[in-house]
């Protein structure tokens, strides 16, 4: 099997504008600097009696191997050849240009075509080679790389899966995660690789099998996490790994720099978040922002899949505290889910179905959850709400569509929009009916009374839904699997909202967005500790979360909010902190 063209033609990494004019650049000069100094710091096999052989396999225009020849085409004796790989032929063209005029002793190979084929083709994937493949070519000393950051749902689910297949990754694959265990069979024992990629793979399920496969193929030197430093015009946030071939060579725990913007003070100042990676702290940029810089060494949790995050004396002793008062998680409450989507929201949700005559007014409407109404523990009101036709119920156990012969005015809807309906091919393909919800959840769950937070947010918001709503998919929900035990949601949305919550977030999983927005997703929130809900304090946190529902949006609830927060830090037997955003 080979890689389509359809994936190596798919728009390269999120950092590349698509108007690649002569002067642009895949990657920033500041920061191709930055990673081709480091391969070069750590490369200590510089050979004398055969050609050093470099690698890029996405070129670009070649910003990464200007900046790596720049760092070792003027040492004495050195016999270097470039080889390279891209599917966009003009950018090959200037990158092979530019190596030219740059440095016109130095050999270049560039195809244009794809690295994952190559690989494939020279190398194998995970499977048996087959006895007709090409013969193995030689491995490279130095690797820079790019590679393209093109996610499952731009790809295809049938090109992600292939993928998946051929390098034995699983789950919601990234191309740049077959690039990147493609260079794992192209490196040397000895070579050293500096790799740019998302940082999204450090912490979601998504990246468990390339954390897994970059600790089982590449020794792993250093982790830079370059979170929202916005050193791209796109919104990416770029991780750097250097790593050096599977030698045998047992090696110290990985080091980790992590830095993200803040709003503390600072202790030093550095021109750019590149130079200040060299300093701890909080930093000032000359260009107005502060920054903290942390250095540590590799957590990943204990498991060869787990998150990886940066592990430092203070930080793990905070945890260690956190886990010594803590009684739970918000996963043990229940399964925590992310709301309804229809793949047809014009069709089935509106804030003006009052407006329809009740004569055709549809029967089945339920009231909505989305991200407008979010607030802290009580959720707003509105003159209009937004309501979901929701053709779904549950019968003997068993979820189903309903019976729209029961329902003649929803009948009479849905068939004025049943060619918008059919149009999702992938619901009549799955063998549901064309005027189903694509994913409609639980339905005898919204009569329940739930837990709903949002999903990207500034500060975490967390509010208990009482009304039987559905929810939107822009927002998670949970639900008690013990009815008995709804005090959990309560004692959950006093944690959720609060400041402890924020800097747990920060010790356990440090991902941030731009502007100091946290991803409040599944896979961390089940995470989120719960203290003992029949201890003194867990009661009383219960009771006070209770009382801010009852009295919001009056202003004793903020001041109940702020006698809250410092209940939860106390109970986790920490001291409040300040939480900077």
């Amino acid at each position: 099997m080979s890689v389509t063209n359809e994936a190596v033609a798919a728009p390269r990494y999120a950092i590349v504008p698509e108007e690649k004019s002569g002067g642009a650049t895949y990657t920033p000069n500041i920061l191709a600097d930055f990673v081709a100094r480091k391969v070069v710091e750590i490369f200590d096999d510089f050979p004398v009696d055969r050609p050093l052989r470099v690698l890029d396999p996405a070129i670009g225009d070649g910003e990464l191997l200007v900046s790596l020849l720049q760092q070792i085409a003027g040492r004495p004796g050195l016999d270097i050849k470039v080889f390279g790989f891209e599917t966009d032929p003009k950018a090959l063209n200037i990158a092979a240009e530019r190596l030219r005029k740059l440095f016109p002793l130095v050999e270049v190979n560039f195809q244009c075509e794809s690295f994952l084929k190559f690989v494939l083709e020279h190398f194998g994937g995970d499977g048996n080679r087959s006895l007709f493949s090409s013969p193995v070519q030689e491995a490279y000393d130095l690797i820079i790389a790019n590679p393209p950051y093109v996610r499952t749902q731009i790809m295809g689910a049938t090109q992600a899966q292939l993928l998946a297949q051929q390098f034995g990754l699983s789950g919601r694959v990234d191309l740049y995660y077959a690039f990147v265990l493609g260079m794992a069979k192209v490196l040397k024992p000895k070579g050293i690789a500096g790799i740019i990629v998302s940082n999204r793979f450090l912490t979601t399920k998504s990246g468990a099998s390339v954390r897994q496969a970059l600790l089982e193929r590449f020794n792993i030197r250093h982790i830079w996490d370059l979170g929202d430093t916005k050193l791209f015009d796109a919104a990416v946030l770029p991780a750097v790994l250097l790593v050096e071939g599977k030698n045998g060579h047992k090696l110290e725990t990985p080091t980790f720099t992590s830095i993200y913007q803040t709003s503390e003070p600072a202790n030093a100042v550095a021109t750019d978040p590149i130079t200040a990676l060299a300093g701890e702290g909080v930093i000032a940029t000359d260009d107005g922002r502060q920054f903290r810089v942390q250095h540590g060494k590799l957590d990943t949790s204990g498991t060869r899949d787990g998150v990886w995050r940066i592990a430092t004396k203070t930080v793990d002793d905070w945890l260690a505290t956190v886990d010594a008062h803590s009684w739970g998680t918000f996963g043990d409450i229940g399964n925590i889910r992310v709301g309804v989507k229809t793949c047809a929201d014009k069709v089935f949700i509106r804030n003006d179905w009052s407006d329809m005559p009740e004569a055709v007014r549809p029967e089945l409407l339920k009231s909505l959850t989305t991200h407008h109404i979010a607030r802290r523990f009580k959720p707003l009101t509105s003159d209009r709400p937004i309501q979901i036709l929701y053709p779904h119920e549950v019968v003997q156990g068993r979820r189903r569509a309903v019976d729209l012969a029961q329902y003649p005015r929803s009948q009479a809807y849905l068939e004025a929009h049943r060619p918008t309906l059919q149009g999702r091919k992938y619901v009549i393909e799955a063998g549901r009916e064309w005027y189903e919800i694509w994913v409609p959840q639980a339905p005898d769950a919204w009569n329940l009374p739930k837990l709903v937070f949002r999903d990207i947010a500034e500060e975490p918001t967390f509010w208990i839904d009482l009304d039987g709503s559905v929810v939107n998919g822009d927002c998670y929900w949970l639900i008690c699997q013990n009815p008995a035990q709804t005090d959990l949601l309560w004692l959950a949305a006093g944690i959720g909202n609060s400041t402890f919550i924020e800097r747990f977030y920060d010790h356990r999983f440090h991902n941030k967005l731009y502007a100091g927005r946290r991803r409040f997703i599944t896979q961390y929130v089940e995470k989120f500790p719960l203290p003992d809900p029949h201890s003194p304090l867990g009661k009383a946190i219960i009771a006070k979360a209770k009382r801010i529902y009852e009295c919001t949006p009056a202003p004793e609830a903020d001041q109940l909010q702020k006698e809250l927060d410092a209940m939860v830090w106390e109970v986790f037997g920490l001291v409040v902190e300040e939480v900077s955003r």
